[in-house]
């Protein structure tokens, strides 16, 4: 890759890893409202074991000495690989003084994180048969309403959860094919990415519709992702299966991408946007490569280039950008979890 003058590279000083007994794949930090409750900031990590029987660790990170610690007490057996972790992003408007962490994966789960161990709070399954359930690959807490889980199934639908009931608010059929990410923009406005090829955004109060923003150049090609920029609605990005691009849509011009990131050597795994800025982004894959890309108000004739690169050790596979810390970003490579500074 072509240095362009503005990139740096974030070095390993800039970086604390946490090695793990088993593959790793799911990730989540803990929301900014919980720091005063613990001393440090939690993250906690899902193995990635292709059997019935799998680990999520909750791990101390204290960025003043940059150190990573498991309490071993915090870890608890998970069916299946968990295929996304998320703690609760509003968690002052619990009546609880702990921490709640959901996962999918067979089903909806949620956990409460306590000081010494962690405890089974429900299972969400809206499977009408005992014996099948189809298999969740992703969720998303709506974090203005944060009584809503989404969550997006191979079995084509999405159901939206009231998880303080404990019941189904909705399920659509929302695509073609399988569904593989789904995210909230507002509170009743959701997106979702799908092996058909399409984003399609949805609003609850009109569950009839829907309104596709893409769809693949080339037919049912699957997207992967979907990332909504919180910090300014009208972007999204999602990536395609087996492409080094991330296509960065605008959703008041469907269609036709605003600009496509087109500097990883192989195909992209993950992205995520800044919590703290709505022009930054980082994008990680199979070239080992973390990339943070600042968008440009008008993108050139030669694209776009990473303003700071990352290189890991292996193929990475998931990342998330930390909203209580915004100089950090988590990635997942092999059995290590990698916290990079983004400033």
């Amino acid at each position: 890759m072509e240095n362009s003058a503005q990139e740096s590279h974030l070095g390993q000083e800039n970086s604390v890893t946490y090695e793990s007994p088993y593959p790793l794949y799911a990730m989540a930090f803990s929301p900014p409202q919980t720091r005063n409750r613990h001393q440090h900031h939690r993250i906690a990590v899902g193995s990635f074991i292709e059997e019935y029987s799998n680990r999520v660790d909750i791990l101390s990170f204290d960025p003043d000495t940059l150190s990573v610690k498991p309490n071993p007490t915090l870890s608890f057996d998970h069916p299946y690989p968990p295929t996304k972790l998320m703690f609760h992003p509003n968690p002052n408007s619990l009546h609880k003084s702990n921490d709640v962490l959901a996962s999918s994966g067979d089903y909806l789960r949620l956990w409460e994180v306590r000081d010494s161990s962690v405890e089974p709070i429900q299972v969400l399954n809206n499977s009408k048969t005992s014996e099948f359930c189809a298999p969740l690959t992703s969720f998303d807490w709506n974090d203005i309403e944060p009584r809503r889980i989404g969550t997006s199934s191979i079995d084509t639908t999405c159901t939206i959860w009231d998880i303080e009931k404990g019941v189904v608010e909705t399920q659509l059929i929302a695509h073609d094919k399988e569904v593989y990410d789904i995210a909230w923009g507002e509170a009743r406005v959701f997106a979702s990415v799908s092996a058909d090829g399409s984003v399609r955004i949805f609003d609850l109060r009109d569950k009839e519709h829907s309104t596709i923003i893409y769809e693949s150049p080339q037919p049912d090609t699957p997207l992967l992702r979907l990332a909504w920029n919180k910090q300014d609605l009208r972007y999204m990005a999602t990536i395609l299966m087996d492409s080094n691009k991330v296509v960065i849509l605008d959703i008041r011009s469907p269609t036709m991408p605003v600009a496509e990131l087109e500097r990883h050597r192989a195909s992209v795994n993950a992205i995520a946007w800044a919590p703290q800025s709505c022009r930054h982004i980082c994008s990680a894959g199979d070239d080992t490569q973390a990339l943070i890309w600042e968008l440009p108000t008008v993108a050139g004739p030669n694209g776009i280039d990473p303003m700071s690169m990352y290189s890991a050790g292996a193929e990475i596979n998931q990342l998330q950008w930390s909203a209580a810390q915004p100089d950090w970003i988590s990635i997942a490579f092999s059995n290590k979890m990698q916290l990079l500074k983004a400033s």
